[in-house]
């Protein structure tokens, strides 16, 4: 039998042959930070031999004056898109889960409401932007409005998929048990719906960061789609180029804010496993 101390022993090997968290975080985005330093590389010897000129591409280092020059300015404008953005993404969420929970507990509203929902997507938001500025005036209500049609749609057809995903048996099951319909979507239907969700989520709010610029895009005084368009009639590439990555990383926190939210909800689901063996095997 092996002793108490050589146990204890083994384990703290083990322990030490681990790789660092650092090593771990390394081995598992090392291809996109190449791929970013390589697309830098090649962004600043494009502009270094003068291939275009500056009002076209500007230098990453003319973009990064241009963002330390002006960060105060930016961070103004960026933290009213973050605020648009982050209430247009709440609305879309909550709105749209309840329309996909009604969907499929009643056939005849999805019938009605699903051919409605569709043809809102496919009507492009920049068309009818002009509208909420009509209706609604020129303060925040408009640009959150589009976000939320932006973001809506994602989130119904993703809840739709993942309500629906449920094994029929399980549902009957819980039923001959005596549960009712709300504790069924309680314990059932939405962490079974919860993968599938996300994923939308991901998807939404990214889509919420586009609407709320392209509703600054139509009037608006403050916000990140006004530098944008203050910077392309002045001709500022730094500054265009500077928004729009500032813009490019708001939507990527999102995504990896709801990321990490999903690590904690759905540990158990098949994706995660499938990471955690890849980052083993690397």
């Amino acid at each position: 039998m092996t002793s108490p101390q050589n146990a204890t022993m083994t384990l703290a090997l083990a322990q030490s042959r681990e790789p660092s968290a650092m090593l771990r975080w390394w081995s598992r985005n090392w291809h996109p930070v190449v791929f970013v330093v390589v697309l830098i590389a090649v962004w600043w010897a494009v502009t270094a031999l003068e291939w275009v000129a500056p009002f076209i591409i500007p230098s990453p280092g003319d973009t990064w004056s241009a963002f330390a020059d002006n960060a105060a300015y930016l961070a103004q404008h960026t933290w009213v898109t973050t605020y648009e953005t982050l209430v247009g993404f709440v609305i879309a969420v909550v709105v749209g889960l309840f329309v996909s929970v009604i969907m499929v507990y009643s056939r005849g509203i999805e019938q009605t409401l699903y051919p409605v929902i569709l043809f809102a997507q496919v009507i492009p938001k920049i068309a009818i932007a002009p509208l909420f500025i009509v209706w609604l005036g020129f303060g925040t209500s408009p640009k959150i409005l589009v976000a939320v049609l932006m973001a809506f749609f994602p989130v119904v057809i993703s809840g739709l998929a993942g309500l629906r995903s449920v094994d029929p048996e399980i549902l009957q099951l819980t039923s001959t048990m005596g549960a009712g319909r709300f504790r069924t979507f309680l314990k059932v239907r939405l962490p079974a719906a919860l993968p599938e969700l996300l994923s939308g989520l991901k998807v939404a709010a990214t889509l919420a960061v586009t609407g709320a610029v392209v509703g600054e895009f139509v009037g608006a005084n403050e916000g990140l789609g006004y530098v944008i368009l203050q910077a392309n009639g002045n001709l500022d590439t730094a500054m265009l180029f500077a928004a729009l990555i500032v813009m490019s990383l708001m939507g990527v926190l999102l995504f990896a804010i709801i990321q990490i939210a999903e690590r904690f909800l759905i540990p158990w689901h098949a994706s995660k496993r499938d990471v955690g063996a890849a980052t083993v095997r690397l």
